[in-house]
């Protein structure tokens, strides 16, 4: 019996465009909410917050996640299948898409970042730029956290990490999967409680995409993958 799924043919002959027009769409709604000044914010914080150290340093993993996400989607489109791309766009796009919602129906904020940040070299110098151009707010659930556990996944299930010559890269992505969540914390650009609710959506979609499978996400044979590449 022939399966049916719920995506767009052209989506998928198209998955690069699909990737594109997605970056624009996130890129220019969370620009908004950045710009945008609600009547009142959540301030989210625990007691747990206080008792984290902040850390510059924390920066080197934080900034990597800005390339992890397109290699592992990249990665994925050329060297796994089909079907694997799509079992990882599906929980990762649809988590970024939710945790806006979020933010523009619950605007959060953050008030733990340190008033003096110690040093001149470039660690202290990226954190400053980090805090200039991104505000302490529209934090919860943590965006960095609900893709790297997202990734994570994508990496422990996925069968092109399964062969001997990329079996390194699953304890890599769990290294820099918990580095990353962690950074958050230590730079103080999200609160335990952002981490934890990150990790619980990342888990739930990743639940909800396993029971889709067959109906949203395709099934093309490995042969006929790059015929399908953009």
């Amino acid at each position: 019996m022939k399966r049916e799924n719920l995506l767009p043919n052209w989506c998928l002959r198209h998955p690069v465009w699909f990737m594109a027009f997605y970056t624009v769409f996130y890129l220019s709604c969370f620009s908004l909410l950045e710009k945008s000044t609600p009547v009142s914010y959540i301030l989210v914080r625990c007691r747990l917050d206080h008792l984290i150290p902040f850390c510059k340093y924390a920066i080197i993993p934080y900034a990597i996640w800005f390339a992890w996400i397109p290699f592992t989607l990249f990665f994925l489109l050329l060297k796994g299948t089909r079907r694997d791309f799509w079992r990882l766009c599906l929980p990762l796009f649809a988590g970024m898409t939710i945790s806006l919602l979020v933010y523009l129906l619950f605007p959060s904020i953050l008030a733990l970042r340190p008033v003096y940040i110690p040093g001149t070299d470039i660690f202290a110098r990226a954190v400053q730029a980090l805090y200039r151009t991104d505000t302490p707010s529209n934090v919860c659930p943590s965006i960095h956290v609900l893709n790297s556990v997202t990734l994570l996944l994508a990496y422990l299930r996925c069968d092109c990490f399964k062969v001997p010559q990329r079996r390194w890269m699953r304890p890599a992505a769990v290294l820099l999967c918990v580095s990353i969540v962690c950074s958050t914390m230590l730079l103080k650009q999200h609160s335990v409680i952002d981490v934890v609710m990150g990790i619980l959506l990342a888990l739930l979609l990743d639940r909800v995409a396993t029971r889709l499978q067959g109906r949203v996400i395709p099934y093309p044979s490995y042969q006929k993958k790059k015929e399908l590449v953009s």
